[in-house]
């Protein structure tokens, strides 16, 4: 991971952005870490889209409600929980059928 102070990285901005785009930047005031750029794309594999988009009305109601009887079920023993292999696995599944239906 890079480490950029604030007045480096106003000073050679482009620089900053690029080297954003190839690794996390810390920047650092007086020698403390202060904030961290990362790319766009690396953003979108965080929660970060999660706390800063729109969201419909009632979507946190939603999606509280959903977890809670996830967790519900695992306690109970009806499901398990998966590791992010296997999670990731099923969703990508999941999507490929819905697509799949939407276009047929």
């Amino acid at each position: 991971m890079k480490v950029m102070s604030a007045r480096d990285a106003k000073n050679r901005f482009g620089e900053f952005l690029d080297s954003a785009r190839r690794e996390p930047v810390v920047v650092t005031k007086n020698n403390r870490p202060v904030g961290i750029m990362i790319s766009i794309e690396d953003a979108a594999d965080t929660l970060l889209p999660e706390l800063l988009l729109d969201k419909d009305p009632g979507y946190d109601g939603w999606l509280f409600d959903k977890v809670s009887a996830t967790l519900a079920r695992v306690d109970s023993g009806e499901t398990r929980l998966r590791g992010h292999g296997e999670a990731m696995a099923l969703l990508k599944e999941r999507l490929r059928v819905r697509s799949a239906g939407k276009t047929s």
